[in-house]
C-alpha cells in the first residue's frame, strides 16, 4: 500500500489544522491506518490510528499527548485517513507521517513507530508557534 500525506502548515497555537493520508495500491490489504510524528532530535512517536472490520466497525487510539485534541476519521470510499488536529501547541510540531497496514489498533500498530526512515513516505510538515 502506497500513502501520500497532505495537509501540514503553520498556525499558532490554539489553531487547527486537517491533515490526510491518501492510500493508493492494494488498499485491500490495509486494515488499519494512523499517523506518526517526529520531531527534531526525537524519535518517532505513535498519534492516532483507525482499523476497520468486515462490518465496518471502526476502531481508534489515541496516545495521551493528543487525546481529547485530535480527531482520527476515514473514508472508505476514497480510501483516505485524515487527521483533525484541534487546540494545537508548539509541542505538536513535527513531520507527520501515514501507515497503512493489516492489523489493528494496539500495541502492534503502535510499534511501527520504529519502522526504518526507508518506510516512511515524505511526510507533511506540521509548525505551530507560540
Amino acid at each position: 500500500v502506497h500513502v501520500v500525506e497532505s495537509g501540514g502548515g503553520s498556525v499558532q497555537a490554539g489553531g487547527s489544522l486537517r491533515l490526510s493520508c491518501a492510500a493508493s495500491g492494494r488498499t485491500f490489504s490495509a486494515s488499519v491506518m494512523g499517523w506518526f510524528r517526529q520531531a527534531p532530535g526525537k524519535e518517532r512517536e505513535f498519534v492516532a490510528a483507525i482499523s476497520w472490520d468486515v462490518d465496518n466497525t471502526d476502531d481508534r487510539d489515541y496516545s495521551d499527548s493528543v487525546k481529547g485534541r485530535f480527531t482520527i476519521s476515514r473514508d472508505s470510499a476514497e480510501n483516505t485517513v485524515y487527521l483533525q488536529m484541534n487546540s494545537l501547541k508548539p509541542e505538536d510540531t513535527a513531520m507527520y507521517y501515514c501507515a497503512a497496514k493489516r492489523g489493528a489498533v494496539g500495541p502492534m500498530f503502535r510499534l511501527t513507530a520504529r519502522e526504518t526512515d526507508e518506510y516512511w513516505g515524505q511526510g507533511t510538515q506540521v509548525t505551530v508557534s507560540s
